[in-house]
């Protein structure tokens, strides 16, 4: 019977209307507004409303739950072990959660949270820095915890800029910087969909993006609009179109004066590119310029949050993809090496999706037991991570590792099944 719970899921989803069928398909939809790659099954369901302790869901799961319920994975029953306690926090226990109120009232957001405001109230620079501080959290959380969280977060960070643009009074310094902030929420957004998808609606945010961007002046931004504008158009195959933004992110680091962090990130997406469309020598002088912006990033007094990113091992994984698109994975592999080596410890998820990268390469090597070594290490990290390009990696190694007939792969094709599930590569 459907009435017989043991968990507070199933009163959640009775309240809200739902049958359990209508409720997989209400999930299955809220999934793809999100843009994750999350399902549920009524057998699945069933179990996380009547065994005790239900089975925790994976990070992608978590994320719409959250999203359609509003309350903290705890409030529904799950019990968080305290391995996986430190990465729910600030995405799911925000204390006294109303149901309906998680998505604008999620972890420290909730504290800088700019209160709603009538027509002409005044918007100084301590409401300014206030949403710049919410703004740099979307940063960090997609570093530490992947793309869905932050999604799910930017709601409530776009809400408070556009509030503030829209009802609020400010000098012509004050809405700059608020357009400009704006337009780095764009380009987030864009980086979202391109890690998650739709390519569509990542398009769309770009664009938006660019046009905050040139509403606020700041040359920085503009850049910042324009090197995910790269990405995207790399990724729709509009190969011209991701030229013609390199070239003129060149141009507007050149009249501004920007730093060589700035300029190596422009020189990382010239690589991609060049890449992408097999033009090997233009990505050798790609790689060749940002090692030269590489040498000279310690004379930077100022570097954008956006492209702190930047550094030797970004280098180093353009490096070897550029090998891997000329036909050589083992002159990239100690390229793939270097990269995870030399990675900051707050970049979690780019550990885990480079060392996944390493993994694929030295599995289509017929280097099956370190690739499935290397795997093992992504799962001990993956969990907490919601970053639907990472899972499409690890369910690519999985198909693969199933042509080796050993039980060191098929114990590591059973743990991503586990972990991600078996959906689309």
């Amino acid at each position: 019977m459907e009435g017989e719970h043991a968990c507070g899921l199933a009163r959640l989803r009775e309240e809200a209307g739902h049958t359990q069928a209508s409720f997989v398909r209400a999930f299955a939809e809220e999934a793809a507004r999100l843009g994750i790659d999350a399902s549920v099954g009524i057998r699945q369901l069933r179990r996380w409303e009547r065994e005790s302790p239900p089975p925790l869901p994976h990070p992608g799961q978590r994320a719409v739950l959250e999203t359609i319920f509003g309350v903290p994975l705890a409030e529904m029953g799950f019990e968080i072990p305290a391995r996986r306690r430190t990465a729910l926090e600030g995405v799911g226990q925000a204390g006294e959660v109303k149901r309906r109120t998680f998505t604008a009232d999620v972890g420290a957001l909730a504290a800088g949270a700019l209160v709603p405001r009538q027509v002409g109230d005044r918007i100084g620079t301590g409401d300014v820095e206030r949403l710049r501080e919410q703004l740099h959290s979307l940063y960090r959380t997609d570093h530490t915890a992947g793309s869905a969280p932050a999604r799910v977060r930017a709601r409530s960070v776009e809400q408070g800029i556009t509030q503030a643009l829209s009802s609020g009074s400010y000098t012509s310094a004050v809405g700059r910087d608020l357009q400009g902030m704006l337009s780095e929420l764009y380009s987030l957004r864009a980086w979202f969909g391109y890690d998650g998808g739709p390519v569509d609606r990542a398009r769309a945010a770009a664009v938006e993006a660019l046009t905050s961007a040139q509403l606020s002046g700041d040359p920085m931004v503009h850049i910042s609009a324009l090197e995910t504008l790269v990405l995207l158009s790399v990724k729709a195959d509009r190969t011209w179109e991701a030229s013609s933004a390199v070239d003129y992110a060149y141009r507007l680091a050149e009249s501004a004066g920007a730093g060589p962090t700035v300029r190596l990130v422009i020189a990382l997406r010239e690589t991609n590119v060049a890449v992408h469309a097999g033009d090997l020598g233009t990505a050798r002088r790609a790689l060749s310029r940002g090692m030269s912006f590489l040498g000279r990033m310690d004379s930077d007094t100022e570097v954008p949050t956006w492209a702190r990113f930047a550094g030797a091992g970004e280098v180093d994984y353009a490096t070897a993809s550029m090998y891997l698109r000329a036909g050589q994975p083992n002159r990239a592999l100690p390229f793939l090496r270097s990269t995870i080596g030399g990675l900051d410890s707050e970049y979690t998820r780019n550990n885990a999706w480079y060392r996944a990268k390493l993994a694929g390469v030295l599995l289509r090597a017929g280097e099956a037991e370190e690739a499935c070594a290397e795997m093992h290490a992504v799962l001990d990290r993956h969990d907490g991570i919601s970053s639907p390009s990472l899972s499409r990696r690890m369910r690519a190694f999985c198909l693969r590792a199933a042509e080796y007939d050993t039980a060191t792969a098929r114990e590591c094709a059973t743990r991503i099944r586990d972990a991600v599930g078996s959906g689309t590569v």
